[in-house]
């Protein structure tokens, strides 16, 4: 029997197979210390931002799951009516027929607090605006289409969108550049997905919300109805006489 074969035989690894594959590992190593955020790097301080002064929370009780908001992000940025441009997404899961209101999932991009992909862009390209109310954005300029942005998000799915046209990483600026927009946008203005939702299940508030969880930006956007004063009925409107022939 070859002395290759007793090693694999015997539960031992060939001393030249160790070496090469050695060599491999440590190249390998060597090569993701350089990627920035790598686990390979020893970990860097925490960083922190200042806080968008502009987030979308949404009510998924009340979507309809119609992709208005999709189609109004893309034409608003792009100028074209395509839904894998959109930087909010709105899934629908009606082939699993899963019960309302989890059958629609709506992920618009959160403005999270400690933007990780900000944390881990390369470049900069992805940064805080700060002369615009500190909204998370993406330069596209600037961007190298490394996606680590979007390896980086946490959320599911990833709120940074790729466009497979430019190459390029995008995500929500709150309407910030809308070229094909004809209002302000930002965080004092109307996005396109909000001002567009038929279902009013989109809302620009100013508040932080909660980060711990979904939860934080799934809210009862449901309009109050109107009190009665107690134990009274609303008067019907007065009969109109008929008209003279």
């Amino acid at each position: 029997m070859a002395e290759s074969e007793k090693s694999v035989t015997q539960g031992k690894v060939p001393r030249r197979k160790f070496l090469v594959g050695g060599g491999a590992a440590l190249a390998a190593g060597a090569f993701a210390a350089q990627i920035p955020g790598s686990a390979a790097q020893p970990a860097a301080a925490k960083a922190s931002y200042p806080s968008s002064t502009g987030y979308i929370v949404y009510d998924s009780r009340l979507c309809w799951g119609c992709q208005s908001c999709m189609f109004n992000c893309s034409v608003a940025h792009y100028g074209e009516s395509n839904p894998s441009l959109s930087r909010i997404q709105i899934i629908r899961d009606a082939p699993s027929f899963t019960k309302y209101p989890l059958d629609v999932v709506m992920a618009p991009c959160r403005q999270c607090v400690t933007p990780l992909c900000v944390q881990n862009c390369p470049t900069g390209a992805a940064h805080v605006d700060t002369e615009h109310g500190n909204v998370r954005v993406i330069d596209e300029g600037k961007c190298i289409g490394c996606k680590r942005c979007l390896q980086m998000c946490p959320q599911n799915p990833r709120r940074t969108v790729w466009n497979p046209y430019k190459k390029k990483s995008t995500k929500c600026d709150l309407c910030l550049d809308t070229p094909f927009w004809s209002r302000e946008g930002g965080p004092g203005g109307e996005p396109a997905c909000v001002t567009g939702c038929p279902a009013k299940a989109l809302k620009l508030v100013r508040e932080t919300p909660p980060q711990e969880d979904v939860a934080g930006y799934d809210v009862n956007l449901v309009p109050p109805r109107p009190k009665m004063p107690s134990g009274k009925t609303p008067t019907p409107a007065a009969k109109q006489p008929a008209p003279k022939s």
